[in-house]
């Protein structure tokens, strides 16, 4: 994964959610963005994303600058696989239909098509014996596969999580976590919020480590969580880590 990103910064009012960040990546396929909560995570996901619009700075993500036109955007968006941290299923429809609806609507496949690509995708994570059910007839686990299932079927170039496993019990997220490792084993590329630092370090090419808005240091997981550099991703990992 090629990633550079310059001078980003993002404000809500008076909060600078992002704040004059930079960050730049040369290789790996997956990216972990650890740090504190309100460090700046989720909103960099967003903006990487294309779902928030930048005050200013540039994002070039595999060569291409990130478009700054609707339609640009909409095409980059269309082009890579989002799963934040609500499940965000259509209540009222069946797994089934959660998948095939934006196969159709967005990237413009049959009924038909769509139909098989979402049972392939169902089949490869376990689920399609669920394929009738209703979210609500789903445990959380179920519900997160079939997010993922989703993100995935239509073979997104980027694939963005934010805290996949946010919402789960310690059994449904080492279920999550299992299939998001099966993801990147298989070379789908991954920029991934996360707070199980056991997991960022397995699955890791490369980690930044995020707080006020910033990108206090970034590298390979084993010499970050081994040797981080700043006294803040010190102190960071000296909490998180105490009891694992």
């Amino acid at each position: 994964m090629r990633l550079e990103i310059t001078g980003l910064t993002k404000r809500y009012g008076k909060q600078a959610a992002l704040n004059d960040l930079n960050l730049t990546i040369h290789e790996g396929g997956v990216l972990v963005l650890i740090g504190p909560s309100g460090g700046g995570k989720s909103t960099l996901l967003r903006v990487i994303g294309g779902l928030e619009t930048p005050d200013s700075g540039t994002v070039t993500l595999h060569g291409e600058r990130l478009p700054v036109t609707e339609s640009g955007l909409l095409a980059y968006r269309r082009a890579n696989g989002f799963l934040f941290q609500q499940f965000n299923l259509f209540p009222h429809l069946d797994a089934l239909r959660n998948l095939t609806l934006p196969l159709e609507t967005v990237h413009g496949q049959t009924p038909e098509q769509a139909k098989a690509t979402a049972e392939e995708a169902l089949e490869r994570f376990g689920l399609l014996a669920h394929a009738h059910k209703r979210p609500a007839e789903l445990s959380g686990g179920q519900q997160q596969r079939v997010g993922i299932a989703r993100a995935v079927a239509s073979k997104p170039r980027v694939l963005f999580l934010d805290e996949p496993t946010s919402a789960l019990d310690p059994e449904m997220t080492a279920e999550v976590l299992e299939l998001v490792q099966e993801l990147a084993e298989g070379g789908q590329r991954i920029v991934l919020s996360t707070h199980e630092m056991g997991f960022a370090r397995a699955v890791a090419d490369q980690v930044a480590f995020l707080a006020e808005g910033k990108v206090i240091e970034s590298g390979p997981p084993r010499e970050w969580f081994e040797n981080p550099a700043s006294e803040h991703a010190r102190r960071f990992l000296s909490k998180v880590l105490r009891y694992l």
